[in-house]
C-alpha cells in the first residue's frame, strides 16, 4: 500500500476544538472515522509529539504531521462509463460532469459513479485515496471537476482548496427577481434533523459565496457565482437562505414558480427541468506539480440552454406588462 505524509498547521480559529474535528477540517479528503483511527494508532504528531486522544483540544498554531499507509480503491469496480475529459496530463484530469452522475459511491449509489469511471479510464488511480477526487459536484449539478492522478497532486490540490487558491465559478438560475449582486457569508453545518442536508448554522464551518446578476427574467434571475469555500450544497443552501433558491431545487425550496399568464410551452419547459439550475462553468488553479496557472471553461449543457431560451422568450413576450 502507498505511504503518504500529510502536514498542516492548526488555524487560529480552530483554537479549543477537538483534535479529530480539527483534522477533519484540515484534511477533508479523509473521513472523520479514518482520521480518528489514525489518531488512536499513534500516527498523528502534534509539534513532533504523538497525539493519540481524539478529544484532545488544540490551541492553534501547532504543526500537524500524519504518516500513514492508505488503502487503495480496488474495492470499487472499474466501469466503462464515458467521461467528458476537458484536459489530462500525467498528474491531473479535468472533466465536464453531466447531470444524473454521482461522483463517489455511497448509500444508494454503489456503482455507476465518476469514481468507477476513473478506475476504468486510468487504473493506477486506484492507489490514490478516493481515486483522486478532491471536490465534488452534486448528482444533478453539471460542469467542471479536477481529479488528481497521483498522491502528490492530490495533496497539493486539497491544500490549495483549503487555502482558497482554486477559483470555481458557476452559472445558476435563482427564483425571484434580484436587482444587485452581493456576498453570502454564512457558516454552514449538517441540518439538525435531516442529516443528508445542510443548513446555515451559527456554529457551522465558514462558507462564503459571491454572486452577480447576469440577466433578469420574469420571476427568475440568471447568476454568475464564485465559491470562496466549498461546503456541501453551499450555493444551493446560501441562495435559499437569502430567499432566492435555485430553480428546480426541490430539496431547498426551488420549486417552479411560474409568472402570471405564462404560455403552456414555457410551463412545459419548467416542468421538464427536473434538477437544480446549476453549472460549474469555470475552473482556475495552479497546476499542483508545475505551478503553471491553468483555466478551463465548460459550455452550458443543452437542458440549461433550453431553459434560458424559454425564460428569455417568456420575458420578451410579456415585456410590455412589466412595471420594473
Amino acid at each position: 500500500m502507498p505511504q503518504i505524509t500529510l502536514s498542516a498547521e492548526v488555524q487560529p480559529e480552530q483554537m479549543g476544538q477537538r483534535l479529530d474535528q480539527t483534522l477533519a477540517e484540515l484534511f477533508p479528503e479523509y473521513s472523520r472515522s479514518r482520521l480518528k483511527t489514525w489518531i488512536e494508532a499513534d500516527l498523528v504528531k502534534l509539534n513532533d509529539h504523538i497525539a493519540n486522544i481524539p478529544r484532545e483540544k488544540v490551541l492553534g498554531g501547532e504543526k500537524i504531521e500524519i504518516t500513514v499507509e492508505v488503502e487503495d480503491e480496488t474495492r470499487f469496480e472499474p466501469e466503462n462509463i464515458p467521461l467528458n475529459i476537458v484536459y489530462e496530463d500525467n498528474d491531473i484530469i479535468v472533466i465536464n460532469k453531466p447531470k444524473d452522475l454521482v461522483v463517489h459511491p455511497g448509500a444508494g449509489n454503489p456503482n455507476g459513479t465518476v469514481l468507477n469511471a476513473l478506475l476504468y479510464h486510468y487504473p493506477p488511480i486506484a492507489e490514490v485515496p478516493r481515486a483522486g477526487i478532491v471536490h465534488r459536484l452534486d448528482k444533478d449539478t453539471t460542469g467542471l471537476m479536477v481529479v488528481a492522478k497521483t498522491i502528490p497532486a492530490q495533496t497539493k490540490l486539497v491544500r490549495d482548496l483549503q487555502k482558497r487558491k482554486i477559483t470555481r465559478e458557476y452559472e445558476a438560475v435563482a427564483s425571484g427577481i434580484m436587482t444587485k449582486g452581493g456576498t453570502v457569508d454564512q457558516p454552514m453545518a449538517r441540518h439538525a434533523t435531516k442529516r443528508t442536508l445542510m443548513a446555515v448554522h451559527p456554529m457551522g464551518k465558514p462558507a462564503v459565496t459571491h454572486y452577480r446578476i447576469m440577466e433578469n427574467y420574469r420571476n427568475y434571475t440568471r447568476l454568475r457565482l464564485r465559491l470562496e469555500t466549498g461546503r456541501t450544497h453551499q450555493i444551493r443552501v446560501h441562495m435559499a437562505h437569502i430567499a432566492h433558491p435555485l430553480l428546480g431545487d426541490q430539496t431547498y425550496g426551488g420549486r417552479p414558480r411560474p409568472p402570471k399568464n405564462a404560455s403552456e410551452d414555457f410551463m412545459e419547459v419548467l416542468r421538464n427541468f427536473k434538477r437544480q439550475a446549476l453549472h460549474a462553468v469555470m475552473l482556475r488553479l495552479a497546476h499542483p506539480i508545475t505551478g503553471e496557472m491553468m483555466e478551463w471553461y465548460a459550455p452550458l449543457p443543452d437542458d440549461f440552454v433550453e431553459l434560458l431560451n424559454a425564460l428569455k422568450a417568456d420575458y420578451l413576450e410579456h415585456q410590455d406588462e412589466l412595471d420594473y
